[in-house]
């Protein structure tokens, strides 16, 4: 009898993606046989790339990881990881600030559906300070995002932020 395979959800707005998101997706994939890296469509905030734009930037730089699959996401969490059938939602912790609001999502998400849990993985330490709005505004302010994120985010982020002055 084959065992199922455990199925993991990793969430974001990805906007855009940093070398801090994929090396969670790579510690995940020890730890799940399948992980669903889930853009949300939802966002609250006006995004600064496309949807289109982030799943494509995901989708590159997960090119050739097998076991790792790139899609969006809208409406709860939740519901979501109910119909993926994923046994964990997974959650970056870059420090102790964050811990608070992660803690409190992950117990309205167990309240909305107690069949999966959330797991909570800390990045390697050079991308603990890391975040995708630091990332926007540095290269607002056109400095370099080179090592932060991948090449074409990179290119990217130069483009945006060379015609928007």
């Amino acid at each position: 009898m084959h065992p199922m395979k455990r199925i993991a959800i990793y969430p974001g707005s990805f906007d855009p993606v940093t070398n801090g998101h994929l090396d969670i997706i790579h510690r995940s994939k020890h730890l799940f046989d399948h992980i669903i890296v889930a853009v949300s469509k939802d966002s609250q905030k006006s995004p600064y790339f496309s949807l289109e734009e982030r799943m494509s930037f995901l989708r590159a730089a997960l090119q050739g990881h097998s076991g790792i699959h790139v899609e969006y996401f809208s409406g709860l969490l939740a519901n979501y990881v109910k119909r993926q059938k994923a046994a964990a939602v997974i959650r970056g912790l870059r420090a102790v600030s964050d811990f608070e609001y992660e803690f409190q999502m992950a117990l309205m998400n167990r309240r909305q559906n107690i069949l999966f849990e959330t797991v909570f993985l800390m990045p390697d330490e050079r991308y603990t300070y890391l975040s995708s709005s630091l990332v926007r505004e540095i290269s607002r302010l056109r400095g370099t995002v080179r090592g932060f994120v991948p090449k074409p985010v990179e290119i990217a982020l130069q483009n945006r932020a060379l015609t928007s002055h």
